[in-house]
């Protein structure tokens, strides 16, 4: 039966025009919406300035002078486009070098199968602390090794991308978006308590323990149910063949290894202040933090890690081509990074469509103000703790369907949720909580999500007839027992009262 359900959502999303033309059309239906919005006054209270926030009318004159002045800015400030063209510049060194083959090669002779699913969920889980090097890395990484194993490909980019999109709240480590979240949280919480203070590691404990139960459950889904749907692969994509590696490689590989020594301690000494001993003697230590807090999480390390990530892999591709005799001159490394481009020309256009809708999305307001109303629709149900923490979660899901940046969500909801929450009992670190599940577990089946163009483009390369339906159809059943897992996780913390992170109580008392 719920093959059946799949296969005919995948049916009719597939026949649903090309995503590009589907991005042009949602930009056309924008700009009629927001005229027809601005006719009938169509309005939100914003919850945190108290201000009215107005539809603006695409159709009028200004919004006319904007579509035509951005057409170029809206598309070149797109900021997925911009880390995607940047990132595969290195990796296409690395590729063409022939180190990410025989570093798969590697992988694929020393580790069992039924490990690679894991490792493959659990590593998309693990980059979300570098924003979207999973996104970039591991996804299509992530069918280049099932490919390798003789397996449908496309499985293993629904592996990489529910690790990387859908555990966004699951991890060992803090992230970007941990300090973000918190700022916004700490503000909300002040309409109530004007001296509370919300640190990054709120959720840390939830987020831990959540990590291995995601990637847990991430491995389940694709072995139970996203492979056996799918079937034998019959596309035209090849696997690289997998044989023993030679003198050469292994070379290559030996040399390759010292230089990623020698990164990771520049790039721990960059990042981390050396006091005391003899190690304090080098200067310039740490050199890569906030200059003013030395704060890491909000510092040009964590800033520039698209150029981190451009430079390594560079450098080991370059690295493993002199060792193993793979290039020959700098005309190979130049034309690997041509080659790398060459692929993502659908891609291009794609987003080229993609960044015209986003921008008149929120030049219109009616993203704000359907949030706004939405929330406030829940908030005056009067529902008990554990059922509002549940409304609070399928909120969030279904308004990321629609709006896709995290923060800005938890920006309007937060002055809203927050304060309720407190009033009944709830700490503002747990609101946050209940947010963050919602807001990842509808990622992997969101098409207004930045990088979602890109997964479509990763699935194309194995089978020309994917499109949005392939991606939805795929990903549902990890969206569905993703919520199921964190949903009985949260009631479970709410029963037993644990805290959730270092300092950060459930409950909140007045």
């Amino acid at each position: 039966m719920v093959d059946r359900m799949l296969g005919s959502i995948e049916r009719v999303g597939n026949k649903l025009p090309h995503p590009a033309t589907l991005f042009a059309m949602f930009a056309f239906a924008i700009i009629l919406l927001s005229g027809i919005a601005s006719l009938f006054n169509v309005t939100a209270i914003h919850p945190g300035t108290g201000e009215e926030v107005e539809a603006f009318n695409l159709m009028s004159r200004e919004g006319l002078h904007m579509i035509m002045i951005n057409l170029v800015v809206n598309f070149t400030s797109f900021a997925p486009l911009g880390t995607v063209l940047v990132a595969l510049l290195g990796i296409g060194v690395a590729e063409s070098s022939g180190l990410m083959s025989t570093s798969l090669r590697l992988l694929v002779l020393s580790a069992p199968k039924k490990l690679l699913t894991f490792a493959i969920v659990f590593a998309g889980i693990l980059s979300n602390t570098a924003s979207e090097v999973g996104y970039v890395v591991l996804v299509p990484l992530g069918g280049m090794i099932f490919l390798a194993v003789g397996r449908n490909p496309i499985a293993g980019i629904a592996a990489a991308f529910a690790g990387v999109s859908g555990g966004y709240s699951a991890n060992l480590l803090l992230g970007t978006i941990d300090p973000l979240l918190a700022g916004l949280s700490e503000e909300a919480a002040r309409i109530i308590d004007p001296t509370y203070n919300v640190n990054p590691t709120a959720n840390y404990y939830f987020m831990f323990i959540s990590t291995f139960f995601i990637a847990y459950i991430g491995t389940w889904v694709t072995e139970k149910v996203v492979i056996p749907r799918l079937g034998e692969y019959k596309g035209d994509a090849q696997p690289e063949e997998i044989k023993q590696l030679s003198s050469d490689e292994r070379r290559g590989l030996r040399a390759t290894f010292w230089a990623l020594v020698g990164i990771a301690l520049l790039l721990l000494w960059s990042a981390v202040p050396i006091e005391g001993g003899i190690w304090s003697s080098i200067p310039g230590s740490g050199f890569m933090r906030d200059p003013e807090t030395g704060n890491l999480l909000r510092s040009p390390f964590m800033s520039g890690i698209v150029a981190i990530i451009f430079m390594v892999a560079a450098i080991l591709g370059i690295v493993y081509g002199i060792a193993a005799k793979t290039l020959e001159s700098n005309k190979d490394v130049i034309n690997g990074m041509g080659k790398s481009m060459s692929t993502l020309g659908t891609y291009i256009v794609l987003v080229f469509f993609a960044a015209q809708f986003v921008a008149y999305f929120n030049w219109t307001n009616l993203g704000l103000i359907f949030a706004i109303q939405g929330a406030n629709f829940i908030g005056s149900l009067g529902m008990g703790r554990i059922p509002l923490m549940i409304a609070l979660v399928l909120v969030a899901a279904f308004i990321n369907l629609v709006v896709g940046s995290a923060s800005a969500k938890w920006a309007i909801m937060a002055p809203v949720f927050i304060p309720m929450f407190m009033l009944l009992g709830y700490s503002p670190e747990f609101t946050q909580l209940a947010y963050r599940v919602g807001d990842s577990v509808t990622n992997v089946i969101a098409p207004m999500m930045s990088y979602f163009a890109m997964i479509v483009a990763f699935m194309e390369r194995y089978d020309k007839k994917a499109g949005i339906g392939t991606i939805i159809a795929t990903m549902l059943p990890y969206t569905f027992i993703f919520l199921g897992t964190w949903l009985v996780m949260l009631i479970i913390w709410i029963l037993l009262g644990i805290p959730i992170g270092p300092g950060s109580p459930l409950f909140y008392e007045l």
